[in-house]
């Protein structure tokens, strides 16, 4: 199936997105970003003898033609508003970047104008196409190891809302289960954002849970400068990666020992070390698209908006002294906005 595509947001994400319609042998027909300079760089990287249209708006992407594929790669505040105007103008697929919208009520409006049209979304989370947490899956739903219990991210300071809503939707895919209940204490401190003075991301420490008891925890914090490390817990064992540099390591309880009480906790164990691919963009993200296009198992609208309501949740939950806010008393349609890139 040959796709037309267009893009919005030309920058380090945008760049990856090309080099994955490039495996596609998508025909890109336009792209559009504030920064002309981004937009060239991308036009020299993209290597065409017909080059896609170079704009500085969606309106004006629009009217050098309908694509059917448009991926919106802005930073957030231009989400939500993009993805609408490219369901008015009948676009039949999007790509999302996370997060979805800066406010709930904006990410319910998303649902509601989509329900009924033909249009599909997906939002950027690729951890379900990643080996990083394919293979702890489907390690931990084995009978050696009993059962996913809890994951824990630690974490150089990667922003809440830039990398902590990627580890709550791996969470929610590797427990099949929804976030329901958060606890979070943020950093009072905020740092520079790289992308601009006037976005802002937050810092520090989040516990997320299920109904069944299973557990996500988060802790990157403003004074932790390196490495993104996460350890999943099984009864009987646990697996703990490198996904920087590529490393998992596995220690479980050797089998005549596994119906031992868990307060045996230090029983005979197997330990392994092994190699395992580190983190990429391009290969994942073109995952993503090819789910999307065939309307197969991809990160849908709700998946990204899940994730932002826990991260919203997290947001209550601080200013309450870490209380556990449920996402149930949190409004779908919370009107505050947040200065999310």
């Amino acid at each position: 199936m040959s796709i037309v595509a267009s893009l919005i947001g030309c920058g380090r994400m945008g760049c990856c997105h090309a080099q994955a319609l490039k495996k596609l042998n998508a025909n890109l027909l336009s792209i559009a970003d504030l920064r002309l300079e981004s937009s060239k760089e991308l036009i020299r990287m993209w290597e065409s003898e017909i080059p896609p249209h170079i704009e500085t708006s969606l309106d004006a992407l629009l009217l050098k033609g309908i694509p059917d594929l448009l991926i919106v790669s802005t930073t957030a505040q231009n989400h939500g508003k993009s993805t609408l105007k490219a369901i008015e103008a009948g676009v039949k697929y999007i790509l999302l970047e996370k997060p979805v919208a800066t406010s709930l009520s904006e990410c319910s409006k998303l649902s509601r104008v989509i329900s009924g049209t033909k249009t599909r979304i997906a939002v950027n989370h690729q951890m379900r196409f990643l080996p990083q947490y394919l293979t702890p899956k489907k390690l931990l739903t084995s009978s050696a190891y009993d059962g996913f219990k809890s994951m824990h991210v630690i974490a150089g300071n990667f922003g809440m809302a830039m990398n902590s809503t990627h580890y709550i939707e791996a969470f929610r895919f590797l427990a099949d289960e929804k976030p329901v209940e958060v606890s979070a204490w943020l950093d009072d401190e905020i740092l520079s954002n790289p992308r601009g003075p006037h976005f802002q991301d937050t810092s520090g420490c989040i516990r997320v849970t299920t109904t069944s008891g299973k557990r996500l925890y988060i802790d990157a914090s403003a004074n932790q400068g390196h490495g993104v490390q996460v350890t999943y817990m099984g009864r009987n064992g646990r697996i703990t990666i490198d996904e920087l540099a590529g490393t998992m390591t596995t220690v479980i309880r050797k089998p005549e020992h596994r119906e031992f009480p868990t307060s045996r906790y230090g029983m005979p164990v197997y330990i392994e070390e092994h190699n395992i691919k580190p983190v990429e963009l391009v290969d994942s993200t073109k995952a993503v698209l090819e789910a999307l296009l065939k309307g197969e198992d991809y990160p849908t609208l709700h998946d990204g908006t899940l994730a932002v309501k826990t991260l919203i949740a997290a947001y209550h939950s601080h200013r309450k002294g870490g209380i556990t806010v449920k996402l149930a008393d949190i409004p779908d349609d919370d009107p505050e906005v947040f200065p999310w890139a």
